[in-house]
């Protein structure tokens, strides 16, 4: 009995001692193993800062780059918004759609191309809703939409129609500058009022917008305008690898003016040969599925080419057609 609890007892401590060997192994191989994975990792993934060019200018106005905290500012912004991929991608497909939309009516209203960026920045080029209830491209609030001509009503709300809007938004520009003569200090405006930051600028007795304390979000606005226009200007200097055919296309469409009632807009979609749905993406403005025009306004609908939504993809194996 004690023989064999003795070789029972040699049994046990050659188990653990073998135990310990191989925990001692597996550990030696796993700490082998992390350092090969950190070496791979070191070697084959990288991540840069942002490149900050020497000069840049918004809207025909050089940026004082020079300053720490205007450059520590839009450093923030480009590392949020140029690292933010997917949001960056939708800018750039949805810009090929709407930009040829808006620059025309920027041009015909003397307010600088540059402002286009003001919308992505906005909306990211869609029709939001933000949590007060500004609505758009623009993002104009309902008593503000008034002011600048635009229908609101519980049938039609021309904050969703990009042609109206941006006339909109132009008037508001133009109006902004004849008072700052500064299109800076105009796109500062855009985002806290002409009211808030007159104040400010009274206050703290400076008129530049790079001189002025505001709320964050103002703070933050033209900063993030600036690194989204540097970003989507030069977007193969960020990484951002596009091709035509990944971008979307323009629609095209043809315009029927209506200034009558239409009691029913989807039989009206099927009499101009298209259905309700896309009659409602297209015109989005439209916010009922009747137009009763008590007013008799002149309105004028977005009817789609015939043919229009067949993608053709002529895309092909190589990178020859970079965005």
């Amino acid at each position: 009995m004690i023989k064999k609890q003795g070789f029972l007892y040699s049994i046990s401590i050659v188990s653990l001692s073998l135990s310990l060997y191989f925990l001692l192994t597996n550990a030696l191989t796993k700490e082998e193993s992390d350092k090969q994975y950190h070496a791979e990792q070191l070697k084959n993934y990288t991540v840069y800062a942002p490149y900050i060019p020497k000069k840049i200018f918004f809207a025909g106005e050089e940026i004082p780059i020079q300053s720490f905290d205007v450059y520590e500012s839009l450093d923030n912004e480009m590392l949020a918004n140029g690292f933010w991929h997917s949001q960056m991608i939708r800018f750039l497909k949805r810009a090929h759609r709407y930009f040829p939309i808006i620059e025309p009516i920027l041009k015909k209203n003397n307010i600088p191309d540059d402002f286009k960026y003001l919308a992505v920045a906005e909306s990211a080029l869609s029709n939001a809703v933000s949590p007060s209830g500004a609505k758009g491209f623009w993002q104009f609030l309902s008593k503000t939409g008034k002011e600048y001509n635009l229908v609101i009503n519980k049938e039609v709300d021309e904050r969703y129609n990009l042609e109206k809007t941006t006339q909109a938004a132009c008037d508001y520009f133009n109006d902004a500058y004849k008072k700052y003569k500064n299109w800076t200090l105009v796109a500062a405006s855009y985002n806290m009022g002409m009211g808030g930051l007159s104040r400010q600028i009274k206050q703290q007795q400076v008129n530049s917008y790079y001189d002025l304390l505001l709320n964050k979000e103002t703070s933050r606005y033209v900063y993030r305008i600036i690194a989204i226009k540097t970003l989507m200007e030069n977007p193969h200097d960020y990484g951002f690898r596009l091709r035509e055919d990944d971008l979307y296309p323009a629609i095209p469409v043809k315009l029927v003016q209506v200034d009558t009632t239409i009691n029913d807009l989807v039989s009206f979609a099927f009499q101009q040969k298209t259905n309700y749905k896309i009659l409602k993406l297209l015109n989005p403005w439209l916010r009922k599925s009747y137009l009763k025009n008590i007013e008799k306004r002149s309105y004028q609908i977005k009817i789609p080419v015939e043919g229009f939504r067949t993608f053709v993809d002529s895309r092909k194996d190589t990178s020859e057609n970079l965005f």
